[in-house]
């Protein structure tokens, strides 16, 4: 995972595409997987309260761009 846009990146975008952070636990980024976690799927809990369903959607797209663009 030595550069933006390498396999490394790419695999790591499509495991957070899949659960928000998981992508941040493959590149060894624990606090920040922990962190976009947290704020997806409490997000995601509150469907019912529209904002924070919003919230949780967006923490999950910045989760898969911050796993493609990491630079170590």
């Amino acid at each position: 995972m030595s550069q933006q846009g390498s396999a490394g990146n790419v695999i790591a975008a499509i495991a957070s595409f899949f659960f928000p952070g998981l992508g941040q636990l493959v590149q060894g980024r624990i606090l920040a997987a922990l962190i976009f976690c947290i704020i997806a799927v409490v997000g995601y809990a509150l469907w019912w309260l529209i904002v924070p369903a919003i919230i949780g959607g967006i923490a999950h797209l910045w989760s898969i761009i911050d796993a493609a663009k990491y630079r170590s």
